[in-house]
């Protein structure tokens, strides 16, 4: 697991390098890639067909009337920037989640018996229990937002593909891209100023 050093080391890195996947202005490259093609036809313009098409002019004509619409091809691609970010941080959210683990086992084969008198030890320790339940509780939200991101991505995309002549959905699809390579980031600022982590010991 990264060091409190190695942490900010890799902040100060990705804020001077505007060629880094997590700088700021890469915000702008986060977009969906949706290749549409227009439905190619079987009809054969040789052969006449039985069902004649009424022209705004009046005049009737035979064969098939082609409406235009653009469909996507089989699949919306994933978004790779994105997901390549994701499976980078992916491992620090479970080790978070091991370590917890194991110093919550540790205070609690630690933990006296309560008795009459004073019970001040018990009840840091169950402070203590407390504060390591939260952590362990927000990476395993971390790691549920990554399952979110996809659960919510596909629903989008099926409307895309449902829908093609709708670009509020590659718009949304967009930003929600977007959203998620923000967070991302969020997960590497430095620590508040206000952190007195230091001084606990």
């Amino acid at each position: 697991m990264l060091s409190r050093r190695d942490l900010q080391a890799l902040v100060t890195t990705i804020a001077s390098t505007p060629t880094h996947p997590l700088h700021a202005s890469q915000f702008s490259r986060a977009s969906v890639i949706a290749t549409a093609s227009l439905p190619s036809s079987s009809h054969d313009p040789a052969l006449p067909s039985g069902k004649k098409r009424k022209l705004e002019n009046g005049a009737e004509t035979h064969g098939e009337v082609h409406e235009g619409r653009v469909k996507y091809l089989e699949r919306v691609p994933e978004n790779e920037q994105v997901t390549r970010e994701m499976e980078a941080i992916r491992s620090h959210f479970e080790e978070l989640i091991s370590l917890v683990d194991k110093v919550k086992l540790w205070v609690n084969l630690k933990m006296p018996k309560v008795e009459d008198g004073d019970n001040f030890g018990v009840e840091v320790q169950e402070q203590v229990l407390s504060e390591l339940h939260r952590a362990q509780e927000a990476g395993y939200n971390l790691l549920d937002g990554l399952k979110t991101y996809h659960m919510n991505r596909a629903k989008i995309c099926s409307k895309l593909i449902k829908y093609p002549n709708l670009p509020d959905y590659a718009e949304a699809l967009r930003r929600h891209d977007e959203k998620a390579f923000f967070a991302i980031r969020q997960n590497l600022i430095r620590a508040p100023k206000g952190n007195n982590r230091e001084a606990l010991y």
